[in-house]
């Protein structure tokens, strides 16, 4: 089963808006400033286009996980480089941040655990999405056959080349139980 371009659009921008914010929020805990606003912005478009490219199918737990670190990794390195620079004054004394954040071991498992806390959430979230959507396909067909034997058959013209959806008995009775034998006992007593 593959996916609309609505249905791609929405589990990118849910992908997108996780992993910045991970991202994000990593970044102000480890140097105490936010990225600016046009950094955030710049991440959800990049992660948001890439995610609507590979989210046509349902994605397993190492896929998630692979795009979660490698778009971590990335947001990283993007919110540092957006970080604003050590300044001079007037004066020569220099301003803003003295020290950079650097890729402590201690930094790289905070982002390998909040990569892996996340993606098993979103691989949570995959399943419960796809199962919803094989459902509701299977269910459309018996509520558009319910709905035409409710209204009547379609007054407008019918075009030769579209193709017959299939008897509609068989659509409507797909699980009716069908039992033999007689009938059951009649009380011809008054």
């Amino acid at each position: 089963m593959s996916a609309s371009p609505e249905v791609r659009s929405l589990r990118a921008a849910v992908f997108a808006v996780l992993c910045v914010l991970l991202a994000a929020g990593g970044h102000v805990l480890a140097s105490g400033e936010a990225p600016p606003l046009w950094a955030d912005g710049a991440g959800f478009l990049a992660v948001f286009a890439a995610g609507c490219l590979l989210s046509g199918r349902e994605r397993s737990l190492l896929g998630i996980g692979g795009a979660m670190l490698a778009t971590q990794a990335g947001l990283h390195v993007a919110f540092e480089a957006a970080r604003p620079r050590m300044t001079m004054d007037m004066h020569g004394m220099s301003m803003g941040h003295p020290h950079a954040h650097a890729m402590t071991p201690h930094a790289t498992a905070a982002h390998v655990a909040a990569a892996a806390l996340a993606t098993w959430w979103l691989r949570r979230g995959e399943a419960a999405f796809w199962c919803l959507l094989r459902r509701a396909v299977a269910l459309v067909p018996g509520l558009a056959a319910w709905w035409r034997v409710r209204t009547g058959p379609p007054t407008g013209p019918v075009r030769p080349d579209a193709a017959a959806p299939g008897p509609l008995r068989q659509v409507l009775l797909r699980h009716a139980v069908s039992r033999r034998g007689p009938p059951p006992r009649l009380s011809y007593a008054p």
